[in-house]
């Protein structure tokens, strides 16, 4: 995985500039309190480029309906999905049959985690880590009291935000039947090592699950290569509508007891997926990839794909190191979570001593700088740290973010702690 996160950089033509991605995105021209805005809360969810707000009304304007009818805005429909399986498909290296849409990553992997338990027994165990975020902990410690399913946690290592993996090769036995990982934090920005995660399943002979929430934006998804069983990720992380996304082995899929209405298909992908669908988001979730494609000039859609990825982690790494020394060099302030030399994404967590992370992310959005603050449902890594109640403050980097933001961020949080001292 260190390999596919941290790749050979690409030449500068491999991908448009900064100032033509920047042109694609009507939020970037908002402004607040006589500020043009810097959007730094992409790890909760990013801006859209305007060509996914105009598909996704085309689809309402033009083809809504139901879907497997035989008129002609229904059949458009069946082709529109057809379509965004097959985006999503490449996006991840899949293929068609084993993407599954819904409402979020929370609702699919709590849908998921049901079905597999039905052929489990009592005993069986799951493991799941300290570092997630509790979209992949809370749908299996559910298990515990609705199938009789034990639950063993990793730790984390609050020194540098990673994985205790003495710790986690120690939670397998005999008894384990699924391994829930994050393939990166989505508080502290480490990335974990999934092809190793991958090999302890396989020694265990366990599924292994991953929350590829925070990574997909940052690093192409290759689930062939991570070596995993089921792969979540969310579209409104990179640059598209409110949609999740679950890859699944086909084969797995097919035997999953996933619950579902009689008459609805029994064939994977639709036999995970449940009542009426967001048509209109899924349609958006496929041109946001699309558009991502888009900006490598020429070649198959995952060379493209991956000019663009390795491009954006370059600009991103070098714009999270200067994040990461900047706000070091402010008095008060501490940072969490792995240093910029190690492999990470640009997401960095930090708070400022005597201020509560609210009151900084208010100052900051008074100055047009709007960043995330809390526990970003990542619950046990703030409580590990000692941070509850109030959090941390989180600001991450986007394919629009720029040299020039990253400075306005820096003297926000220096305005804020001049003021305050």
């Amino acid at each position: 995985m260190a390999d596919t996160i941290r790749p050979a950089a690409p030449a500068a033509a491999d991908v448009v500039p900064t100032e033509t991605i920047r042109a694609a995105f009507p939020a970037l021209e908002r402004r607040h309190g006589g500020h043009p805005v810097a959007f730094f809360d992409g790890p909760g969810g990013t801006q859209v480029p305007r060509v996914v707000g105009d598909a996704m009304l085309d689809y309402l304007y033009r083809h809504n309906a139901n879907t497997h009818w035989a008129y002609p805005t229904s059949e458009e429909t069946d082709a529109a999905l057809t379509h965004a399986r097959e985006v999503l498909a490449s996006f991840v290296n899949g293929a068609p049959r084993e993407i599954v849409f819904g409402a979020n990553m929370t609702s699919l992997t709590m849908h998921l985690a049901r079905a597999l338990a039905r052929s489990w027994s009592r005993g069986d165990e799951v493991i799941v880590t300290e570092l997630d975020h509790h979209a992949n902990v809370a749908p299996w410690t559910a298990l515990e009291r609705d199938f009789g399913i034990t639950v063993r946690t990793v730790q984390m290592r609050t020194e540098d935000g990673s994985l205790d993996w003495d710790d986690f090769a120690g939670k397998l036995s005999a008894r384990t039947r699924l391994l829930a990982v994050g393939a990166a934090s989505n508080a502290l920005g480490t990335v974990t090592d999934v092809s190793r995660a991958a090999k302890l399943a396989r020694e265990a002979k366990a599924l292994l699950f991953v929350d590829g929430v925070h990574a997909a934006p940052h690093r192409l998804t290759d689930v062939r290569a991570l070596g995993c069983d089921f792969f979540a990720c969310s579209a409104y992380k990179f640059y598209g509508p409110h949609v999740g996304v679950l890859w699944g082995r086909e084969g797995l899929l097919a035997e999953c007891d996933f619950p579902r209405l009689i008459p609805a298909s029994a064939e994977p992908p639709e036999r995970a997926e449940t009542g009426t669908l967001n048509h209109e988001g899924i349609v958006g979730t496929g041109v946001a990839v699309e558009w991502l494609t888009s900006l490598a000039p020429a070649g198959t859609t995952r060379a493209r794909l991956g000019a663009v990825f390795d491009a954006l982690h370059h600009r991103g790494a070098a714009l999270g190191t200067a994040l990461w020394e900047g706000l070091g060099r402010i008095r008060g302030v501490r940072r969490f979570g792995p240093p910029p030399d190690a492999v990470r994404t640009p997401t960095i967590a930090f708070v400022v001593d005597g201020v509560a992370s609210t009151a900084v992310a208010r100052h900051l959005a008074d100055c047009g700088i709007f960043v995330s603050h809390g526990d970003f449902y990542a619950h046990t890594v703030v409580a590990r740290l000692g941070l509850h109640p109030e959090g941390l403050v989180r600001v991450g980097g986007a394919c629009y973010t720029t040299a020039e933001e990253v400075d306005r961020l820096l003297a926000g949080v220096t305005s804020l702690v001049r003021r305050t001292s």
